[in-house]
């Protein structure tokens, strides 16, 4: 950042400058913008400047630029067009160009959802990062989730009589970043390392509408997903053979802490909570509903805990739901409930929507829900038909919530009748919150009911209003 009294550059941090004192530029964290020191709102979208919202990729890379070179552990996707070349030589060059350019703004709005970084469109290739100028700890999974998404987001593209297709690699690994080249409009920050070249190559193995990785993308990713081994392959500039995967699809398991991590682990020092939630499983059991939220710092053992109770539980006969968030999808609406009816219902990512359409049906037969029931799930789940649309057309939006809601309870009442029934779940924000609320005050109404919820959350996604229910 420039300092506006003596023109030195400061680092993006600093509030004051480190050459003459002056009071810096505030960077508001929502755009980026450069607002005057002590500005109370932010001159480029208005947002309040202490509003804590998370800058967009571009904004950081701006802010953070340097000429200093640094370490960075990143996921490199390169992302190829299929058949480019016939493409340009059946259409208009500005028919293609419209083509070209949905296809760009479709790798930037998907990528986008999982923060990552488009670094260079080279025509009908792109270059991704996840790790840089953002890093979370999960980028690797990021960008397998993003290589599915875009694969399917382009394949719904038409140009001329047949659609697009996208071959994918990606690699992971150290490479050093932050080295200027170029001049001007061009200028861009070098990354240097084997995993570009590996990403690079690994896209060339790749068939239309896949994806493949390296190893160390394979081991970070775990059983997250199916993966078809390719064995060692010869990649051209490599000495050594190496080994590629094919992601085919998202696996089954629930569990992302089962996905990720093993349970085999021994437990200790936590034998007062075990003991705490039996008791209140036991509470359960003799028809007094229970909630048991579980508080604590990321990496604390919530979810080794939550392992270790079903182990206890062994043979007794119970009802197991398991709701799960995710941090690359805090802003959809009821993911983590949307996902668990998903897999007890048994989607699977080729069904059509007619057939998923019957399974959900034939999951919600214990509930003996109305049709206007199964049109709103139906309708949250984004399998409507003429025939469902029908039963609820008439239904305002904010109806269309609360009843949604409504039914959503009705099919946890309806398994909490038939056996103890033991949801759990792993907090985030939004809909998915106002739903465990809702949850919570439910079951504090149904004490005769063989009915135990447990929560699990860290500090920061803690639900408003759930310390006065103990």
């Amino acid at each position: 950042m420039r300092c506006p009294s003596c023109m030195a550059e400061n680092a993006a941090i600093r509030r004051f400058c480190a050459q003459c004192g002056a009071p810096l530029p505030s960077l508001c964290r929502a755009c980026g913008f450069e607002n005057e020191p002590g500005a109370i709102f932010c001159g480029g979208c208005g947002k309040p400047m202490g509003e804590a919202i998370a800058p967009t990729p571009a904004a950081v890379l701006a802010s953070s630029r340097t000429d200093r070179a640094e370490r960075h552990r990143l996921t490199v996707m390169f992302c190829d067009l299929v058949g480019s070349t016939a493409l340009a030589s059946r259409l208009d060059p500005e028919d293609l160009r419209d083509v070209i350019g949905a296809y760009h703004r479709c790798v930037a709005e998907t990528i986008g959802r999982f923060d990552g970084f488009v670094a260079k469109y080279m025509g009908d290739g792109v270059l991704i990062y996840f790790g840089y100028p953002q890093a979370h700890e999960d980028d690797a999974e990021r960008a397998v989730r993003a290589g599915l998404a875009l694969a399917d987001a382009v394949g719904a593209i038409k140009a001329a009589d047949s659609t697009l297709a996208v071959h994918i690699g990606m690699a992971t690994g150290l490479v050093v970043v932050g080295d200027l080249i170029g001049s001007g409009v061009s200028q861009e920050q070098a990354v240097v390392g084997e995993t570009p070249n590996l990403a690079a190559r690994l896209q060339a193995l790749a068939e239309p509408g896949s994806i493949v990785i390296d190893p160390q993308t394979r081991r970070q990713t775990a059983a997250l997903f199916e993966y078809a081994d390719l064995g060692l392959v010869e990649l051209k500039g490599f000495a050594q053979n190496v080994e590629a995967f094919r992601v085919l699809r998202e696996s089954n398991i629930a569990s992302r802490f089962e996905a990720l991590r093993s349970a085999e682990t021994p437990l200790v020092g936590r034998e007062e909570e075990l003991d705490l939630l039996l008791r209140r499983w036991q509470q359960a059991k003799e028809r007094n509903g229970r909630v048991v939220l579980i508080f604590g710092e990321p990496g604390i053992g919530k979810s080794r805990l939550a392992e270790a109770l079903h182990e206890r539980l062994g043979g007794e006969e119970h009802i197991r739901l398991r709701y799960f968030c995710a941090p690359h999808h805090q802003d959809s609406a009821l993911y983590p409930v949307i996902a668990q009816l998903e897999q007890a219902a048994g989607f699977t990512r080729d069904d059509a929507v007619e057939t998923k359409l019957d399974k959900l049906k034939i999951l919600l037969v214990p509930a003996a829900p109305c049709n206007e029931d199964v049109a709103l799930l139906a309708e949250m789940l984004s399998l409507s038909d003429i025939e469902t649309q029908a039963a609820i057309r008439d239904f305002t939006p904010q109806r269309k919530k609360e009843l949604t809601f409504q039914a959503l309870l009705d099919q946890l009442k309806a398994l909490a009748g038939a056996g103890l029934c033991w949801p759990s779940s792993r907090m985030s924000t939004g809909s998915t919150r106002r739903r465990a609320n809702c949850s919570t005050c439910w079951s504090s109404t149904c004490e005769s009911w063989r009915y135990c919820w447990s929560s699990l959350f860290a500090p920061n996604s803690r639900p408003p209003g759930w310390a006065d229910h103990r």
